[in-house]
């Protein structure tokens, strides 16, 4: 088990690097190819429609090649669309390479993830934040590699960075042994299946049912608006940074590592402290703090309280995406298996379509607007974790009531 989680973390550490490398040189990346932010907005979106297609497609290809089987392709894949990435081809292609990293590091994201809540059974959140700090480093070092490359005009070898800890991870999985785990994550579904088992195999897909809908529909949006959120705030911190408060290019890049080292210290106790007062708490003041901080954001003219903004959002934030993945497949038990793929693939679409209003928002709205969208999403998610929080109320209300 414990080998599984830190090969797990070395593919999460380079998900961390691959979610933030095109955010990281946006700006220079749209000056080369003489393009706005609308279609950096574009890229990204394409980036995560291939994410979304990676996390709905990985069931398929883990059905027809085994979990690690999928892991590796997923890999291979991203280790060439980031060797693809640094040479710079025709605008054109950036974005069918750009949907072929999200690919592979959405189906890697998606079934260690699953692996691991289905596999952990104590103390789950902390394994999966475990998993999130390294994101969290990974999404924190690429930045700061990034602005002295591009100072140095060096900026593309940051695309060949990420290729190269994606080989690494690809060699690890591909001759690492896991002991007793090693048949689950080699398993293939059977060729063939009868008509009556493939019925039923149909019919338990998606195990919810009365109530369970609502709540569903419920993590669905506050997945599809945190990593929108999130991946727009990390996406166009930068270009925020340089039009708001007159920063250069390679100093602005180094906003989202300020931004990724809060978040990889809040992960490192996030577990812990969502184990001790519950995920619901844990959830419900993170969202409250989140936008507390965003709706100061606009209103900060000065460098120092600007990076102390972030750095807090950055703290604040840390666990949401973990904790309230292990909170969701909790609060809907029987569908361990299916949750953490839908929670990501709606995390995956707000991730496409957030970041493209972003990116329509810089070009046509004042700087501080765009900034204050940011707040009014922040605002949206607070109201989703309160219904969340009166549901499993309402839930432990119905099973007292009836115990008695």
């Amino acid at each position: 088990m414990k080998k599984l989680i830190w090969i797990g973390c070395l593919s999460y550490f380079v998900i961390g690097l691959a979610h933030v490398v095109l955010g990281s040189i946006l700006p220079v990346l749209l000056q080369h190819y003489d393009q706005n932010y609308s279609a950096g907005g574009q890229l990204i979106f394409s980036q995560f429609a291939g994410f979304l297609a990676g996390v709905l497609v990985s069931p398929l290809l883990n059905r027809r090649f085994g979990k690690r089987g999928g892991i590796i392709i997923a890999t291979a894949l991203l280790l060439t669309a980031e060797i693809a990435y640094a040479f710079l081809p025709p605008w054109e292609w950036m974005y069918v390479i750009a949907v072929a990293a999200g690919f592979g590091f959405g189906m890697i994201e998606a079934v260690i993830g699953t692996i691991i809540i289905g596999a952990v059974t104590e103390g789950t959140a902390i394994a999966m934040s475990r998993l999130e700090v390294l994101f969290g480093i990974g999404a924190l070092v690429m930045p700061l590699i990034a602005s002295p490359l591009i100072a140095n005009g060096a900026w593309r070898l940051a695309f060949l960075i990420v290729a190269g800890f994606s080989l690494l991870s690809l060699i690890l999985w591909g001759r690492g042994h896991f002991g007793n785990l090693q048949r689950i994550l080699d398993e293939r579904a059977p060729r063939k299946v009868s008509a009556s088992a493939h019925s039923s195999q149909s019919s338990t897909q998606l195990p919810y049912k009365g109530k369970q809908w609502i709540l569903l529909g419920i993590f669905i949006l506050f997945f599809f608006l945190y990593v929108g959120t999130e991946m727009s705030l990390v996406n166009f911190m930068p270009a925020i940074f340089i039009a708001k408060l007159g920063m250069t290019e390679s100093a602005a890049a180094l906003t989202v590592t300020f931004f990724w080292l809060a978040m990889s210290t809040g992960r490192l106790f996030a577990g812990v402290i969502a184990e001790k007062i519950s995920y619901r708490v844990y959830i419900l003041s993170s969202c409250l703090l989140t936008l507390l901080l965003l709706a100061l954001f606009p209103f900060t003219d000065n460098l120092l309280a600007a990076f102390i903004v972030i750095m807090l959002l950055g703290l604040f934030m840390s666990g949401i995406f973990s904790i309230a993945l292990v909170f969701s497949s909790k609060m809907l038990p029987g569908a361990e298996e299916s949750t953490p793929s839908i929670m990501i693939a709606a995390g995956g679409v707000g991730g496409a379509l957030l970041p493209l209003f972003m990116g329509w928002s810089m070009d046509h709205l004042k700087v501080a607007q765009t900034a204050g969208l940011l707040a009014g999403f922040a605002a949206f998610l607070f109201l989703l974790s309160i219904a969340a929080w009166r549901f499993q109320s309402r839930q432990a209300v119905q099973r007292k009531s009836s115990s008695i």
